[in-house]
C-alpha cells in the first residue's frame, strides 16, 4: 500500500477474491455431497491452493461451507446452492469494507473534508444498492448453464 506522510494507506486496486469465491461455490454446488480438496478446486479458477483456502476460509466463516481435514476430507456446501445468495458471498469476502477507493485528506484541508464526508455517504449508498443486486442472484442461478440469472429480481 501507498502511503504518505499525511495520508493513510490508500484503496488497493478491485481484487478477484468475490469472483473467485462465487466460481468456487459454484464448483462445490456441481458436485453436491462430495469433499473436494483444495487443490483441486484451484485449478478451474486459476489460482493455487493457499489462496483458495483463504477464500473458503472466509466462507466457511460465514457458514456457506463445510470442511473436513484428513486425507479424504475437502471443502463442501453447508447450504443448498438456492439459498447463497451473491450478497451473502460478498459480505463473507469483504464485509463492510468500501466499495469506492476514498482517500484521507490532508487534516487542514476543508475541501478534502467535504470531499471524504460526501464520497463516504456516496459509498455507503453504493454498498448497500449492490448488495441488494447481488441479493437478487443464487449459486444455483449461476450454476445454470444457460447463463441467465433473473432479470425481475426475487
Amino acid at each position: 500500500m501507498l502511503s504518505t506522510p499525511y495520508h493513510e494507506p490508500m484503496a488497493q486496486p478491485t481484487n478477484t477474491q468475490f469472483a473467485v469465491g462465487v466460481h468456487l461455490l459454484t464448483l462445490l454446488a456441481g458436485t453436491p455431497g462430495e469433499w473436494r480438496d483444495s487443490q483441486s478446486l484451484a485449478g478451474s479458477p486459476a489460482t493455487n491452493a493457499a489462496h483458495v483456502r483463504r477464500i473458503l476460509g472466509r466462507l466457511r466463516a460465514a457458514g456457506l461451507v463445510r470442511s473436513q481435514p484428513g486425507p479424504r476430507g475437502g471443502w463442501m456446501l453447508e447450504r443448498e446452492p438456492a439459498e447463497i445468495d451473491l450478497a451473502l458471498v460478498w459480505l463473507a469476502i469483504n464485509a463492510e469494507d468500501p466499495v469506492l477507493g476514498v482517500h484521507v485528506p490532508q487534516p487542514d484541508c476543508d475541501v478534502g473534508r467535504r470531499v471524504q464526508r460526501n464520497l463516504l455517504a456516496l459509498d455507503r449508498r453504493a454498498h448497500n444498492a449492490l448488495l441488494a443486486e447481488l441479493a437478487r442472484t443464487t449459486v444455483a442461478d449461476v450454476l445454470r448453464e444457460d447463463g441467465s440469472t433473473p432479470a425481475g429480481g426475487r
